[in-house]
C-alpha cells in the first residue's frame, strides 16, 4: 500500500475522527487539557503505528501534562480503536505536540498589529498633507 493511497488515507482520516471523540468525550484523566484537538494522524502502511499529531492550547506545561495524560491512555484509547474500526491490526499510538496552530494564531497578531501601525502611519501622514 502506497503511503498516499486512497485506502491509507481514509484510515488516517477514520483513525482521527475516532481519537477526536475519543479525547474529548470519554477519556476523563484531568491531566488532558480540555482544549486538545486531534490535528493529524498517520498510519503506518503496515497498520502497526500511528503518529497522532495533536495541538493543546495552553502553557508548555499543560502541553507536558497532555502529553503525558495520553500516553497513559494510549492502550484504552488502542482498545477502543479495535473496537470501533475494522482494522487488520490495531496500531500503537504515538503522540506529538503540534504547535502549528498556535504559531499561526501569533502569526496573525503580528500581521494586524503591522497593519494597524502601518494605518495609523498612513493616517497621521495624511493629515500632515492636509495642513
Amino acid at each position: 500500500m502506497r503511503k498516499n493511497s486512497i485506502k491509507n488515507t481514509r484510515i488516517n482520516g477514520e483513525v482521527k475522527k475516532e481519537l477526536s471523540i475519543l479525547i474529548s468525550r470519554e477519556i476523563k484523566d484531568p491531566r488532558i487539557n480540555p482544549m486538545t484537538s486531534v490535528i493529524d494522524v498517520e498510519v503506518a502502511p503496515d497498520l502497526k503505528t500511528a503518529k497522532v499529531y495533536i495541538s493543546v492550547m495552553g502553557d508548555e506545561e499543560s502541553k507536558k501534562e497532555t502529553q503525558e495524560g495520553l500516553k497513559s491512555a494510549a492502550s484504552y484509547m488502542r482498545s477502543q480503536l479495535a473496537r470501533n474500526l475494522n482494522l487488520r491490526n490495531t496500531p500503537e499510538l504515538t503522540f506529538i505536540i503540534d504547535n502549528s496552530i498556535e504559531y499561526g494564531v501569533n502569526m496573525s497578531k503580528l500581521i494586524d498589529e503591522i497593519n494597524s501601525k502601518s494605518k495609523s502611519n498612513l493616517d497621521d501622514d495624511s493629515d500632515e498633507d492636509e495642513e
